[in-house]
């Protein structure tokens, strides 16, 4: 595993930071003098009043500037720039934003490296719907992206590391059809998606429709290095384990929009999400039983030596987003939301083992089925109190049901564990009410309060008996920007934030996930009904300089105390199937995480005047962070890398409508001590991506990318050390590069 010397890069950002702050500052001092020798326009001799309209929403850039809680917008300029074909590819290019999963393959979104459901994902506000999964979300069904560091009443504050909130397409001024075709290519695999955005208007109604096909052909391949070692240094297992699968998948995306504006001002929105995916897999798993290091009294026949695996699944998810704005006197309004979620899906998977002889050892049989359906509601009323301040108070309700069955039986019919075939049901309930204040205390002070109660109650039922669990949380929030006077450019911003975590529902309930090797390095996984919800006191800071028309520099920190911490512990527990290892997850105790985080992005042009017409952007951040109730050096929050870094770039060539662009992407390797007993690694992290975009004629562009041109193995090991026995498992994953060819087209 490579290593890197955190302090010479945080040296490096540092000098880094400092050299673009004292660009920064030439910058303004270049504007302030090009505004001062600009004459005024005039026309025979006389001046002319000249009068800027501007209409339409504000760009992102003026987005965060006025933004008291700091939310930074991602409009579609930055989801187009590199053609990805997911949005997760998006994301990790963001400030703050990592991936969990290798190069190529997504993975769960995590800001300030903080995994474990830190992250608050919401899709146009609310909640994802049951099965949502990044990696599947085409960017062409997306209108912007917003990123907000720190909570606020109105939205759930189940956001200690912060919140990404996906806007769909919402048609704003859209004008054009747009017919987008991309055809992705790894490995000599085609996996083609073809989009259609339409918009309209009947009168008062406005629609957009929008949809998405696409198909995709990923192929994985794993080296796993499985070894056993007894205290006394004895080797009681040695094997190399090569897992490689293939899948074919398929799905549909629709986003249909509609809008209908009353004759007294009111406003009706509803816009829903579909998707619906199928897919078929093969697999197949050779086991290698190496023997030099295992004395022959302590060898035992291998588990299997080749596995066949074929699996099915089909999923369709619907989420239901719908709002009345009314207007009341004295500018103000109510905003009642409504809305509907369900999901449903069915996996099938049978695996067959067999001996060096080719001899049928075991057959496995799994079926699961889920189907979930959810209702919520919501309002929030907003009034000026003066010019100057805004009050807003409001609730939201949300009610689900979850139906799921799972089937697992070895070849003579037997469950592989107790409640195999029983249903399991589960009902939440979210309530919670809110107020804030926003106010502009004065031309150098803006301020916001909110407070929010929340709570959530979790029952369920099956064959060993009902489970109930119930929280609630109290959250209040400040935020406040102080603009530095005589510097419009400049200005400081300060958040004092409580927020936490609940469990999920899986961790809280969930049937067994039964491991086919089973060791403490693969466990069998569980839920644990006695969890309590993580507590979160912030703290955040961050100086903002802004260049031009669209560029930033800024320095920010952050400070996260987190009470209750929920780990996943491994031991050995006695079953109706016998002796296995199982994972559940605890509440441990207190935990500390903090951060630098710096960022600058501008165009060169505005630096020198005659300079290419290149953009520029760049992040780097650096985490730290323990927890108590486990022994250090490395007792860090789960996969929480010391550092990441991104560096892009643009460039508009002269004389021809091309643009040319590249980025890096890097994450350093972690090494965290999970529990008293485990220590899991993974190695860095490097995407270099570029592309090239072409634009035929106002109304057409072609656009060629290559995503993760480095096509570095992902590395990871896991090490469990627990009654006398240290069991060690390293693992290989292949990566590849992804082309892809994007054809664009209005009319």
């Amino acid at each position: 595993m490579s290593k890197l010397n955190p302090y010479a890069f945080t040296y490096v950002g540092t000098y880094v930071c400092m050299a673009l702050l004292g660009a920064s500052n030439a910058i303004a001092q270049t504007e302030t003098r090009g505004a001062a020798s600009q004459a005024p326009a005039t026309v025979d001799g006389k001046p002319v009043q000249q009068v800027t309209v501007t209409g339409g929403r504000a760009s992102d850039v003026d987005e965060r500037r006025n933004s008291v809680a700091g939310k930074q917008v991602f409009s579609r300029e930055e989801l187009d720039r590199n053609g990805d074909s997911n949005i997760g590819d998006v994301l990790k290019r963001l400030p703050g934003v990592t991936l969990g999963g290798r190069p190529g393959r997504g993975g769960e979104v995590r800001m300030r490296g903080m995994g474990n459901g830190y992250t608050q994902i919401l899709l146009n506000g609310e909640r994802p719907p049951a099965g949502f999964s990044m990696e599947s979300l085409s960017p062409d069904q997306v209108e912007r992206v917003e990123i907000m560091r720190g909570p606020v009443a109105e939205n759930s504050a189940q956001a200690i590391a912060g919140t990404i909130n996906i806007v769909l397409r919402d048609g704003y001024q859209q004008r054009d059809r747009q017919f987008k075709f991309t055809d992705t290519i790894e490995q000599g695999r085609h996996a083609p998606n073809i989009s259609l955005t339409a918009p309209g208007k009947a009168g008062q109604l406005t629609y957009l429709l929008s949809g998405s096909l696409f198909q995709s052909l990923p192929h994985d391949q794993t080296l796993s290095y499985n070894r056993d070692t007894r205290a006394d240094g004895v080797v009681l297992k040695d094997q190399n384990v090569l897992d490689q699968s293939r899948r074919t998948a398929y799905g549909l995306q629709l986003t249909p929009r509609l809008s209908y504006k009353f004759e007294g001002g009111d406003t009706l929105n509803f816009q829903t999400f579909m998707m619906s995916i199928r897919s078929n897999g093969d697999g197949r798993s050779d086991l290698g039983q190496n023997t030099g290091l295992v004395p022959p009294a302590l060898q035992q026949a291998p588990e299997y030596v080749t596995a066949l695996s074929q699996s099915h699944y089909a999923g369709s998810f619907m989420r239901g987003f719908g709002n009345w704005i009314h207007k009341l006197d004295g500018a103000a309004k109510l905003d009642v939301k409504f809305g509907f979620g369900g999901g449903r899906s069915d996996n099938d998977a049978r695996r067959t083992q067999y001996d060096s002889a080719a001899k049928l050892q075991d057959r496995f049989t799994d079926t699961s089925s889920t189907r979930e359906h959810s209702v919520n509601s919501g309002g929030k009323y907003t009034a000026p109190l003066g010019r100057n301040q805004s009050l807003a108070a409001g609730w939201d309700v949300e009610l689900g049901h979850r139906v799921e069955n799972r089937v697992s039986v070895d070849q003579n019919g037997l469950p592989r564990f107790a409640e195999s075939g029983d249903n399991l049901t589960a009902d939440s309930r979210r309530l919670a009410v809110y107020a804030q204040d926003e106010w502009d205390i004065s031309s150098q002070w803006s301020g916001y309060g909110g407070l929010r109660w929340e709570g959530i109650r979790t029952t369920s039922g099956r064959a060993g008996g009902d489970i109930r669990n119930q929280s609630s949380v109290f959250s209040p929030l400040l935020h406040a920007v102080y603009r530095i006077p005589g510097s419009e450019k400049d200005q400081l911003r300060a958040s004092l934030t409580k927020s936490y975590k609940a469990a999920n529902v899986q961790d809280l309930i969930a049937l067994p996930s039964v491991a086919y090797l089973n060791s403490a390095t693969r466990p069998d996984r569980t839920g644990n009904p006695n969890l309590k919800p993580e507590l979160a006191t912030g703290l955040d800071l961050a100086y903002e300089h802004y260049i031009g028309r669209s560029g930033i520099v800024s320095v920010s920190g952050f400070i996260r105390d987190i009470q209750d911490l929920i780990r996943r512990n491994v031991t050995l527990q006695d079953t109706a199937t016998g002796p296995r290892w199982v994972s559940t997850p605890q509440n441990i105790g207190h935990a500390r995480t903090k951060g630098i985080e710096l960022e600058a992005k501008f165009q060169l042009q505005e630096l020198f005047a005659q300079g290419p017409a290149v953009d520029l952007r760049s992040n780097y951040s650096h985490f730290w962070s323990s927890v108590d109730d486990i022994p250090g050096p490395n007792n860090h929050l789960d996969a929480q890398p010391k550092q990441t870094a991104n560096l892009g770039m643009d460039y508009r060539m002269k004389g021809l409508p091309l643009t040319l662009g590249a980025n890096l992407n890097w994450t350093a390797p972690t090494l965290i001590q999970s529990s008293l007993t485990q220590e899991v690694g993974t190695s860095r992290k490097r995407s270099f991506d570029v592309y090239g975009l072409w634009k035929i004629d106002p109304v057409q562009q072609l656009r060629i990318s290559a995503n993760n041109l480095m096509a570095e193995s992902a590395l990871g090991s896991n090490i469990v050390n627990t009654n006398g026995l240290s069991q060690a498992a390293y693992t290989s994953n292949q990566t590849y590069v992804v082309w892809s060819v994007k054809y664009e087209l209005k009319f």
